[in-house]
């Protein structure tokens, strides 16, 4: 259950992770950052404040976006694909990523955001069972890290109603927040967004990349289901080398048959006049996993694309058949084998066929 903060403000909780240090100040160790936050000053996700030497969450419950979206979407094409998913938001981020699709969201404060609305974890779960949902995911901001009071005490209830919980996420974890939430989660997508620190420093504003890789690791090492994106941005992250050098670190880390979505980029937020990326890029990283022996490798936001079908990695044939989020054939065993060679393909769920058109509620 979650602790009020000591004023007593409306959507306002006690954080769990946190220390407190001489003088009133508190520190934040729910993200790598480790703020150290005064009394009254608030943390530079803005999602957590100092109220007389207790760190509070701000926005318990508060969400921005709420719909009914095919699980392909979050990406995750090997966890139970063809249903669909709860999918919540919440406000703010603990990067602040120029080409962030969602900025208006996550680059907002919480407590001064204009277009949210109260939902329980008793309500969220309960929706998500009346829409049929298979799934409730943690998504289009970082509500895991920003709101995660509300997304502990909400996955906690899905997974006892029987629901999967999913974590879209940057994978800029802490320790100490690797080991509440993972124990929650069933399944995470994690945006890789480059393979140098230079990047992070530059385009996601944090300091190093170990911090992501090592929530991707700590996922898989607790037999969670692993799917990672890498968004291609021209001249920021698309070299040849760099692509090689990150589906080497994911076979020999995560392991070749975790799937690698690399998804074409298009101008938003200050990237705006950044070019969409050349298709023939998201092809030459497609080639570039597949020889460095990642097995499922797809490409994402080029619908249409062959590569956002599986296939079989040892006899190469179609399993399954996508058009954008749409499931649209799925030809496997009921044990996820290939139907023509008898291959086990690493799929949680039964695939079936999906309509892929999000229900906004």
């Amino acid at each position: 259950m979650v602790e009020s903060c000591p004023d007593g403000k409306a959507h306002r909780v006690r954080a769990k992770l946190q220390e407190s240090l001489s003088g009133g100040k508190v520190r934040c160790l729910a993200c790598p950052r480790r703020c150290i936050i005064p009394e009254g000053m608030y943390g530079l996700c803005k999602s957590k404040v100092n109220v007389n030497g207790v760190l509070c969450e701000v926005n318990y419950g508060m969400v921005s976006s709420v719909a009914i979206d095919p699980v392909e979407k979050k990406p995750l094409f090997h966890f139970m694909p063809g249903s669909m998913t709860y999918s919540i938001g919440t406000v703010g981020c603990n990067l602040f990523c120029e080409h962030c699709q969602n900025w208006v969201i996550s680059q907002s404060e919480p407590e001064s955001f204009p277009h949210t609305s109260y939902l329980s974890p008793h309500e969220a779960v309960s929706e998500a069972l009346r829409y049929g949902a298979s799934s409730v995911a943690f998504t289009y901001n970082e509500p895991t890290i920003v709101s995660m009071e509300w997304v502990c005490e909400t996955a906690e209830l899905a997974k006892r109603m029987g629901l999967a919980t999913i974590s879209v996420t940057n994978g800029y974890w802490s320790e100490e927040a690797r080991e509440r939430l993972i124990p929650l989660i069933d399944a995470a997508n994690v945006d890789v967004k480059a393979f140098e620190d230079y990047f992070y420093r530059r385009v996601a504003k944090a300091p190093f990349i170990k911090p992501v890789l090592d929530t991707v690791t700590a996922l898989k090492s607790a037999g969670k289901h692993v799917e990672l994106t890498y968004l291609i941005i021209p001249a920021y992250n698309d070299e040849e080398d760099e692509i090689r050098s990150f589906s080497k670190w994911v076979v020999s880390e995560v392991g070749s048959d975790t799937p690698v979505h690399f998804s074409r980029f298009f101008p938003h937020y200050k990237m705006r006049r950044v070019p969409p990326t050349p298709l023939e890029k998201i092809k030459r990283a497609v080639k570039i996993a597949r020889e460095e022996g990642v097995r499922y490798v797809y490409a994402g936001n080029v619908p249409g694309d062959p590569s956002e079908n599986t296939y079989c990695p040892k006899c190469g044939a179609l399993l399954i058949r996508r058009y954008g989020f749409s499931v649209e054939r799925c030809d496997l065993s009921e044990d996820n084998r290939c139907l023509k060679c008898g291959e086990p393909i690493p799929i949680v769920g039964r695939c079936t066929r999906s309509s892929g058109f999000p229900l906004l509620i």
